[in-house]
């Protein structure tokens, strides 16, 4: 990757979902624009908070989807990037908003 890019894979969502008070929520169900959260397989050179194995909290109508060996990632910047999920906890508890 160049620059501030990353390449992510979208972690696939479950089917259908529970809402807190216990209704069942069908896949088809169409809902507001959700964030998603993907898996970071490569950083650019200028990416200076996110690392490879990290959990990135995103977007994903914003971004550009790219096809490589028949599997599907997204490329996108550093900056569109709402939170970070990783085990580094050196800096704290491990989700950084």
């Amino acid at each position: 990757m160049l620059h501030d890019r990353l390449l992510v894979q979208i972690t696939p969502e479950e089917g259908e979902r529970r809402s807190t008070g216990g209704i069942v929520i069908p896949a088809t169900a169409q809902m507001a624009t959700r964030l998603a959260w993907g898996d970071v397989l490569g950083v650019g050179m200028n990416v200076r908070t996110v690392k490879v194995a990290d959990r990135v909290l995103f977007n994903p109508e914003d971004q550009l989807e790219v096809e490589v060996q028949g599997r599907n990632y997204l490329v996108m910047r550093e900056r569109d990037v709402h939170a970070i999920a990783s085990e580094r906890t050196e800096h704290g508890t491990g989700l950084y908003l």
